[in-house]
């Protein structure tokens, strides 16, 4: 999934098919979902903590069924196999590397929501935070800034905190891939599959 560099704007255009332009400053990604369409996250998502947790559970039900999704891709390639439409290899072996594609795109596209949401909360922190400190001989006025930052700072924690989440998901995952993929490595060629497959054993950021 090509990836710009952040625009001048500090959005982070993800180019995935034709569509039409998001709205400013928002995030493009790939929908969890067979059906090609793009899910768009603006700042309004970011600081909308049940949307932003909704969207994120959606894209973790990959992660959540993978032992179903295992069986199912086995089965798929059983029946290539059958028919003489497989490429070459083995049935097990194709079925673990489709499924492992599969869980690294979805987990690039979480990554790209969760940290485009803690850049968000982070810059609107900051602006807060400013706000605060040009409050000058008027406490009523203070003291709503205070309060403003207080509730900013208690959804930057709970924005943050799905990076921690992130690294338990993707460890657990891999555990449960590999109880079925006993023997798959990635590529050594493929050096961001590689990347994802170490994060994911040491709970790390790729």
């Amino acid at each position: 999934m090509p990836i710009d560099k952040f625009g001048d704007d500090g959005t982070v255009p993800v180019q995935m098919m034709p569509s039409p332009p998001p709205q400013l400053g928002s995030l493009a990604v790939q929908a969890p979902s067979l059906a090609p369409q793009l899910v768009y996250v603006s700042p309004s998502t970011c600081h909308n903590l049940s949307l932003f947790k909704d969207l994120l559970r959606e894209y973790r039900r990959l992660d959540d069924t993978i032992t179903m999704r295992l069986n199912r891709s086995n089965a798929q390639f059983r029946d290539r196999d059958r028919v003489g439409s497989n490429k070459k290899g083995n049935v097990q072996d194709l079925a673990c590397e489709y499924v492992w594609k599969e869980l690294v795109e979805n987990w690039k596209r979480r990554t790209e929501i969760v940290d485009y949401c803690v850049n968000v909360v982070d810059q609107s922190m900051n602006e807060k935070r400013r706000v605060l400190e040009g409050q000058h001989g008027d406490a009523r006025a203070q003291r709503k800034a205070q309060a403003d930052l207080f509730a900013e700072e208690v959804k930057r924690n709970q924005v943050h905190n799905e990076l921690s989440v992130e690294r338990i998901i993707r460890k657990r995952s891999l555990d449960a891939f590999q109880s079925r993929c006993r023997y798959f490595t990635p590529p050594m060629n493929d050096v961001e599959a590689r990347n994802w497959w170490n994060a994911a054993q040491s709970q790390e950021a790729p």
